[in-house]
């Protein structure tokens, strides 16, 4: 499967790397922003063609699929442009920056006939992927109650800047914590979605609701169950955390690093499972955001030969409507209903 990378920065170039590893697929052609990124390409790639304008990559008639890795006010534009030129698209997450946003996605996939599967690649980790096949198979009963924890260094600003303005990054909610809202809900899709979200947070450079550098959500699931999601940007190294409790077992998984694009960290899984009394570590693969997009690159290729996605644009779309309300809850100071 021959690809066509769109975006060049840090996170492009992994996604570039994690492509070469996938057997019978190929970067094809680089799109870049500026003449810097397009420099790196050509150090990386000399025998693969660069663009500076992305809809040079789109005319090629011999890109099977385009891979997204742009800022996200750009998500929209270059991922419905993609669709419309017949490439099957990978794209990050978040989907996009508005509902409307991703309603064009959406048609355009549709309308088009192509794949568009978006980038919520924990769901394939060994280890964040591992808790939904636990609960789905009943070992802690039913759940009650999570607690996701996220307490990290400040975020990159990213290519000119766009990760710390909020026009372009949409919020920070959107940038990290689409993460968090997308395994709980995955987690406890069996249990219906989410009824209402409440949110606090703060920001350390003024008071917009968009850049809170600590942000804790409550997001309440049918009754009993309800669940915290809590980051802060304000902290050092890497560390993330999550607990279910359920009515004959828990869960706890953490892991951690001294930066979050790791191949070393360190990391646990353990369950009390149902009729036990003490609990049980759980062995799991390698662990991290790195081996993460390696294999949703490798599931990515079979997904479109599939003719299927792996995260469809609905599910996407539902995750930024939560990421938008957590967001409107902390604007109003009030909780706000989903459904």
């Amino acid at each position: 499967m021959r690809f066509g990378l769109i975006g060049y920065g840090a996170w492009g170039r992994q996604h570039a790397a994690a492509i070469e590893k996938v057997p019978d697929a190929s970067v094809a052609a680089i799109a870049c922003r500026t003449e810097a990124s397009a420099a790196e390409a050509h150090r990386d790639f000399p025998d693969t063609a660069v663009y500076l304008d992305y809809r040079r990559l789109l005319d090629r008639a011999d890109i099977d699929a385009v891979d997204v890795v742009v800022p996200n006010h750009l998500h929209a534009e270059i991922g419905v442009a993609s669709l419309e030129r017949g490439k099957d698209v990978l794209l990050e997450k978040p989907m996009a920056l508005t509902l409307a946003e991703c309603d064009r996605l959406i048609v355009a996939a549709g309308e088009s006939g192509r794949v568009l599967t978006i980038g919520h690649e924990l769901r394939l980790s060994s280890q964040w992927g591992r808790v939904k096949a636990l609960l789905d198979a009943g070992e802690i009963g039913e759940p009650t109650y999570a607690h996701v924890s996220r307490f990290r260094f400040p975020y990159r600003p990213g290519s000119a800047g766009w990760r710390h303005e909020a026009e372009r990054v949409g919020s920070w909610v959107l940038e990290e914590l689409v993460h968090h809202f997308d395994l709980l809900l995955w987690y406890f899709e069996r249990w219906g979605g989410p009824v209402s979200v409440f949110s606090h947070g703060n920001a350390r450079d003024g008071n917009d609701p968009k850049m809170s550098g600590n942000f804790s959500s409550v997001l309440r699931f049918r009754e009993p169950l309800y669940a915290v999601v809590t980051k802060t940007v304000a902290g050092f190294e890497y560390h993330l955390a999550l607990e279910i409790a359920g009515t004959e077992g828990a869960i706890r998984t953490w892991w951690s690093g001294s930066m979050d694009r790791t191949r070393h960290p360190t990391f646990e899984l353990k369950v009390k499972r149902r009729g036990q009394r003490e609990p049980e570590t759980v062995a799991i693969e390698s662990s991290g955001e790195l081996f993460e997009l390696e294999k949703e690159l490798r599931q990515t290729v079979i997904a479109f030969a599939e003719r299927r996605p792996l995260v469809s644009g609905a599910e996407a779309r539902t995750r930024v409507l939560v990421c938008l309300e957590a967001e409107r809850s902390l604007r109003e100071g009030r909780e706000i209903a989903l459904y």
